[in-house]
């Protein structure tokens, strides 16, 4: 039986996941990742660990299975950056995460002089820290020697897909695909290429950057348990889920609840700039035709309910918060906007910090647990009215995945105040499946994106149950707490 090879970079793990051609889940293998946070804003990984996980649970997976693996897709957490050795692969300096906040500082300058427009304009970015241009100019800027090392064609820059291919290839391949480099903050996607004038702006070298090609790619080919298996697919982890909740038309929106929460919405071959300051970002492209997105990103979602059980203690496991959430008839007026790394679309504050308000003496941990939960539907709901302004189009139903989808009480709130008809398919690893796809188009296993989408299949939906005028009173005391954060980052 042929299968399909998915590697699925993530935040907080690295996993292999191995596919049937009808989407199964066959074999899987997971190893948590660590984070580091060495300053107040900073969040770092190792590189080094990253590679080795992932060839590790690579490597389970195939002594497991004696499947024939057709093809391997890559999958990544995006804007997570790294700098490494031309010759020996060896990073010179700690991945810097899309989390990390340290240029807050540098962007809100260059937002002074004015460049903001020519970035959105040429990008669909906004500047901001997330991105991966100041992640590499501080890097350039302030380890020893890198600027020169670099300038003399030394070194390479990559997100984690293209370090992984690097390595994966024995250092042949220097690629990335669109999505990724979307990114960067460095890749014109109108023009669809490096940008010189945003390299000039962020002083990088050219000569860092890799190749760039279609999602579907011959990316290069890898040998793991003495196989030797092609690398033909590759996405950034948000475009590869829109693609494996096979999102291919106009319109439709897919929603993803791990550690942040990223929407996106297919907006077809035409370029849009947003006026509620959402991202417009490469979709897929494929036999050189381009689908953009628009998107979303809310930085805080699962990770506040990790914050709830590491740093409140209150509870054990993550799936406990249903049942504690449960354990209230409301939130009783408690409202939490988790901004632990400042606020997201359609926002945009990298100084806002988390905060719950609403406290009384009666408010307990079903309270503040319940609000946590339902910040998730307030924040997508914020994300859908930028969408709608922005696109001109309705939208009817919403596909989502994720770890926090599992929690039905999650989407039933997301049904209830975004008003919208919730979809969960029955294979939630959507963001591996999208690679998987990918990987699959590319060596025909699928026609064509009808091919994807027979495979796509619901497993749950909710239909809104809660009245319009409580979940509008609902809203309104959101946006009171949305704006009382941002007041507080001002000071």
């Amino acid at each position: 039986m042929k299968t399909l090879l998915a590697i699925d970079q993530g935040t907080t793990s690295s996993r292999a996941i191995l596919f049937s051609t009808a989407g199964e889940i066959l074999e899987t293998c997971q190893k948590e990742l660590q984070l580091f946070y060495p300053h107040k804003g900073w969040v770092e990984q190792d590189a080094n660990q990253i590679w080795h996980d992932t060839i590790g649970v690579c490597e389970e997976v195939l002594k497991i299975s004696d499947n024939e693996i057709a093809a391997i897709g890559i999958t990544n957490q995006r804007e997570t950056s790294v700098i490494w050795d031309r010759e020996t692969g060896e990073p010179v300096y700690h991945a810097i995460v899309w989390q990390d906040r340290r240029t807050a500082d540098y962007c809100a300058a260059l937002k002074e002089q004015g460049h903001e427009a020519l970035v959105r304009s040429k990008t669909g970015l906004l500047l901001d820290p997330y991105f991966s241009a100041t992640k590499i100019k501080w890097i350039l800027d302030n380890v020893d020697g890198v600027r020169e090392r670099a300038e003399k064609g030394a070194l390479l820059f990559g997100t984690i897909d293209c370090f992984l291919l690097w390595h994966l290839t024995g250092g042949v391949s220097h690629k990335t695909d669109v999505t990724n480099a979307s990114r960067t903050m460095l890749y014109n996607i109108v023009e669809q290429k490096w940008d010189e004038e945003l390299l000039a702006l962020f002083d990088i070298p050219h000569s860092l950057l890799p190749e760039v090609y279609d999602n579907c790619h011959d990316f290069g080919h890898a040998t793991i348990a003495g196989k030797n298996i092609p690398i033909t697919g590759m996405a950034g982890d948000q475009q590869a889920a829109l693609i494996g909740q096979a999102c291919f038309e106009k319109g439709m929106v897919k929603s993803t609840y791990g550690t942040g929460c990223f929407a996106l919405m297919n907006i077809g071959p035409d370029y849009i700039q947003s006026k509620n300051r959402l991202l417009t970002t490469v979709a897929y492209r494929l036999n050189g035709d381009i689908t953009y997105a628009l998107e979303g990103s809310i930085f805080v979602a699962g990770a506040a309910i990790q914050w709830l059980r590491d740093n409140m203690g209150f509870f054990d496991n993550a799936k406990e918060s249903e049942a504690l959430a449960r354990s209230v008839d409301s939130s009783e007026g408690v409202y939490f906007v988790p901004a632990f790394t400042g606020l997201g679309a359609p926002y945009w504050n990298p100084n806002a910090h988390a905060a719950i308000m609403g406290l009384t003496r009666d408010s307990n941990k079903g309270h503040i647990t319940r609000a946590a939960l339902e910040a998730q539907a307030y924040q997508t709901h914020d994300l859908m009215d930028a969408f709608l302004e922005d696109s001109q189009m309705n939208i009817q139903k919403l596909r989502v995945d994720g770890g926090l989808v599992s929690n039905i009480m999650v989407c039933q709130m997301l049904a209830d105040i975004t008003g919208v008809k919730i979809d969960v398919p029955k294979i939630t690893e959507t963001t591996a499946l999208g690679a998987a796809f990918l990987a699959g188009l590319h060596r025909g296993i699928y026609k064509d994106f009808d091919d994807i989408s027979k495979v796509w299949q619901q497993d749950q939906s909710y239909q809104p149950e809660l009245d319009k005028e409580t979940a509008q009173k609902c809203l309104k005391y959101w946006k009171r707490a949305v704006q009382a954060v941002t007041l507080l980052s001002e000071i």
